[in-house]
Parts: C-alpha cells; structure tokens; sequence
C-alpha cells in the first residue's frame, strides 16, 4: 500500500507513524528535493538547502516535527522551524523566503491521537504523485550523511507568524471595521493567528476553540461541528461565523440566525464579487464534481464557467495551474484563491468573504442567496465491486433512466471508492424525496449488479 495518500502520509501518531519513519522520510524528502533545480542552482553559489517546518498543536507533532528536523539536518538541510501555524501559512513562507521545500506535521481535521506530514515543493506547492513516489522509493536507498560543518543548522523561524499576517492583510480589499465575528480555531493552528489578523482587519471579534492544550484539536469543534458556531454567533448577536479546521487550510461559515454557509456557497460569493470587479481569472470557477448544481446555476446565470475536478483540492490546484485559473475549491471549504496562495486558506476565505459583507453593505446570508442549494443525497452501496460500474450496461441504463426524469432539475454522480469495495451513489433534485427516491433506487441496482460473491 502506497506510503502517500491523497493528502500527504497520514496515520495514527506512534502506530503507524512513528519517529523512525518520520526521521526516514525526511531524509528521503532530501535526497530527491535535493536534485532540483532549484537546489543546484542554490548549491553553485556555495549555499545549502534550507527547508521550512511547522506542526500544528496537537501533542505528537512535538516529536514527529523534533524528528523532522533531526533526518533534514543529518542531511545536510539548514532547517527553519516555525513552530505552531497553518498549514498555507507554511506553504506561503516556503515560497516568500524562497526555502527549497517546507513540511507541515499535521492531520488536518483528523482527531488528535492521528498526525501526518505534508511535503510543499519549492514555491510553497504541493508535490504531484510521481515525486512522491520517488520520495517512497528513496526511504530504502542511500541517505545524504555529511559530517562536520556540512551538516544542518536548525533555528527558530522567529518572524514567522508576522510575515503571515501581513501577507494576509495586504490581500484585503476592504476593511472589516463595524463588524462583529466570532472565530471557531478548532483547537488548532489558527489560534494564534486568526483572531490577530481579523481584529487587525477591523473586525470586533469572539473567540471560540482558541485554547489548544496538545489533546483537544477538533474535539467537538471546528469546521466539522459547527453546531457551537452557531450557538455563539446567535448567542452574541455577531454578523457572522467563521470556522477553521484544526490545520487552517479549510474554511466554512455560519451567517447571523446560525445557517450554515458551505465551501460552494463560499465560493459563488468570491467568484461573483471577483467577476464583477474584474479580477477572475477567463471568468471561470475550478471545483469538484461534489459541488452542488446551484452553483453550477448561480455561475451560469453570471457568465462564469465551472470547471470540474476530482474530488481532492489537488486536483483543483492542477486544474487551476492549467488553466491559469484564480479561484477555485471544495464544498468542505478548502478554497483556493490563487493570487494569494498556493493551497486552500481558511483564514485568507474567511476575511475575504467577510470583506464583501464590508464592501457591499449585505448580511451574509443575503450574499449566501446568490445560489440555491438542490438537496444531495448520498448512498454508499457496501460489498460491491467498485471497479464493474465503468462497463456495466444495466447501470449505466438505469442513471440514464434517472437523467432524463431529472431534465435539468438535478443530477447523479456514481463514485467508486479509491481503497474499499464501496460505490457512492450521489443523486441532486429539486427537493429531497425526489431525490432520495432516485438514489434508492439506484443504491438497489449497483447493490443487485456488482455484489460480491
């Protein structure tokens, strides 16, 4: 089985991930970063790499990021260590002091007994499948062991959170003064910095989830549970709630009677704002095929194009490259603004989307309108084969079946699985019993047509 998933190594903290393979990793991450670009070009004028490191709180990231640091020094890595930030704001100081790479120790929404490493390339980006699998394939051959005055220093990145926050409130296109925002850190990397950088934006703030103690990230907090969001914002009368996940790269919101604002929503309200002043990229969206169908509309009816991905915020981020697209995202919030990052930013979404509140003078559920939301109903049909959907005819007949029921009022998405015998089968309507039917109905068909034996 493959040591990288879709997002970086990721696993249960001393289990699976263990200092000998954090140590191991490191030091492969150095051999094959090693032979960029980049670092040739650092190593003909005399320099050493250097690498950015960052965790965020939760109490194993002590010694994964200790260990970290250990395999890039006894490589030869000069070595910055940033202490607790966001996973973007890592991946923006790897590309504003122009590092050879970055590793970010943290498992993102993950509860806290899990932890992960993920690798940025030079420039602050994510690093494709195949340099990936060349890092795996390093961690068996030899190591890079200078002695003496070649090996690596590691300091304190001591101006790291500084940086960060300037960066982000030079991206503002608009004070956020007269507003009152709660913020929900989710017990994680953003607490130090998000209430900093809206109260320095402008805002009037209430924190929430801001008291990380190394074993509380996301427990009952945070961009997954935003039931406590909703009760402070509505509790403290604010204008609207902002939600993290425990490494900051995620953002979603609650507006002021507590509705919940998901990552479509999020985004057709930065894509409108962006299009009308101009400033969208071909006047196009990037997002995943999860997306809902009123974003889809609300876009059309604007004359901005939606491209579609996989699901994952690579894939967007490839798509976005591609294309030379400036916007891009996912339902669950991680949205991509591309003049100002390299990866997904909850705290850059959340103090742009709370900008348009400022710039135009609207609530944010009156922004929220923008779209309609089609109810999605998703069935994941167990014990299946995942791979007989592509050529099974009776399927295929039966979605098409549903299709042209639907018209234009909704959709289906059948997704197999990337690691168990399980296809999802996703069905939007104009109302949910509509569309709940519709996926029953061809749950019991995939069920009946490639159960396993």
């Amino acid at each position: 089985m493959p040591l990288f998933g879709t997002d970086g190594v990721r696993g249960l903290a001393n289990g699976s991930l263990t200092a000998d393979l954090a140590l191991s990793l490191a030091q492969a991450t150095a051999v094959v970063l090693g032979q960029g670009r980049s670092a040739e070009a650092r190593r003909q004028t005399g320099k050493r790499l250097t690498a950015v490191i960052a965790r965020d709180p939760r109490i194993s990231g002590e010694f994964i990021a200790a260990a970290v640091a250990a395999g890039l020094a006894s490589s030869g890595v000069d070595v910055l260590d940033a202490g607790v930030i966001p996973t973007p704001a890592l991946a923006f100081l790897v590309a504003d002091i122009d590092a050879d790479f970055g590793v970010m120790v943290s498992a993102s929404h993950n509860p806290a007994p899990d932890n992960g490493i993920k690798i940025f390339a030079h420039g602050g980006v994510k690093l494709p499948d195949e340099v990936e699998a060349r890092i795996e394939a390093a961690m068996t051959g030899p190591k890079l062991q200078p002695t003496g005055g070649e090996v690596g220093r590691i300091r304190r990145f001591a101006d790291a959170e500084d940086r960060y926050v300037v960066h982000l409130l030079q991206s503002l296109p608009h004070k956020l003064d007269g507003l009152h925002v709660v913020l929900d850190c989710a017990h994680g990397a953003a607490a130090g910095v998000s209430p900093e950088t809206f109260r320095d934006a402008g805002a009037r703030v209430t924190v929430i989830g801001a008291d990380p103690d190394g074993l509380n990230i996301n427990d009952g907090v945070g961009s997954t549970h935003l039931e406590n969001l909703a009760d402070a914002v509505i509790a403290h009368g604010a204008d609207v709630g902002i939600a993290h996940d425990g490494d900051a790269d995620r953002c979603l919101a609650v507006d002021a009677n507590g509705k919940i604002i998901d990552g479509d929503q999020i985004m057709a309200i930065l894509a409108a704002s962006m299009h009308e002043r101009g400033i969208l990229p071909e006047d196009t969206l990037v997002a995943t095929v999860m997306s809902n169908l009123g974003l889809h509309r609300a876009m059309g009816e604007r004359g901005i194009v939606v491209k579609q991905t996989g699901v994952g915020d690579r894939y967007v981020l490839e798509e976005m490259n591609r294309g030379g697209f400036g916007l891009g995202g996912e339902q669950s919030g991680h949205v991509i603004m591309a003049k100002y990052a390299t990866t997904g930013d909850g705290i850059l979404t959340g103090l742009h989307i709370v900008a348009e509140m400022a710039r135009q003078k609207k609530s944010m559920a009156e922004l929220a309108g923008i779209m309609k939301i089609y109810p999605q109903i998703m069935i994941n049909v167990r014990g299946v084969d995942r791979d007989g959907v592509a050529g099974n005819t009776v399927i295929a007949d039966a979605i098409s079946a549903v299709e042209a029921e639907l018209g234009d009022t909704g959709r289906v998405l059948l997704r197999p699985s990337g690691t168990e015998p399980i296809v999802r089968v996703m069905v939007e309507a104009a109302d949910k019993a509509t569309a709940t039917a519709h996926a029953s109905k061809l749950a019991a068909v995939v069920k009946e047509q490639l159960a396993l034996a």
